[in-house]
């Protein structure tokens, strides 16, 4: 007979972990919060996702309406600017024909009285008209005869001796220049002395 001494384990007697034994990790009070909020959020309800939809098409729309406008203000503002620059002579035309109607003044005044001075002080009239005209629009005469000869201004045509002009210096102006501004239009045609003749 076995003698229950023999075996001193009791039932109830807890015993020690081993190495082996897998440790039990729980969450925190802040984890498990966390959990359930992730849990009971919504999801985006779909009349959101419709407002959404809605935002993007109209700002599909005000694009498109921005570039339309762009593009028409670019039509606009090369046609005003081709016009400028198909007009822009319509002011002096019409003081050219001004000068065209004294013009014809004078022609009259000559086929009326012949041996008058009409068509002289007609002409001279036309041209003093002219010269101011041209003048008010920038275009000056470029003045040549006793300057120093310039090759920027002036063409010249012959070198020749003066007593009346140095060297180097316009004496005749066979063909007036004009410049628009600081452009020179065309340049004067001039005799360029070559200073005192030598005896």
């Amino acid at each position: 007979m076995t003698n229950e001494s023999e075996n001193p384990t009791p039932n109830n007697t807890e015993m020690p972990a081993g190495e082996n034994d897998p440790v039990l990790e729980f969450p925190s009070a802040e984890e498990i919060d966390q959990i359930a909020g992730e849990a009971a959020a919504p999801e985006t309800p779909v009349n959101e996702v419709d407002q959404l939809k809605q935002q993007l098409a109209e700002a599909e729309k005000r694009v498109l309406i921005a570039h339309a406008d762009l593009d028409n203000f670019r039509r606009r503002n090369l046609r005003e600017t081709q016009d400028q620059i198909k007009y822009a002579p319509g002011k002096l035309m019409t003081e050219i024909l001004e000068v065209i109607d004294n013009l014809g003044r004078a022609v009259e005044a000559y086929e009326k009285d012949k041996n008058g001075d009409g068509l002289n002080d007609g002409v001279k009239m036309v041209a003093t008209q002219i010269g101011t005209m041209l003048e008010k629009h920038g275009c000056k005469k470029i003045e040549a005869v006793g300057q120093p000869y310039d090759p920027n201004l002036h063409q010249a045509l012959q070198m020749q001796p003066s007593a009346e002009h140095e060297a180097n210096t316009v004496m005749m102006d066979l063909r007036s220049g004009f410049q628009l501004h600081e452009r020179v239009l065309r340049p004067s045609q001039v005799f360029v002395s070559t200073g005192a003749p030598q005896e």
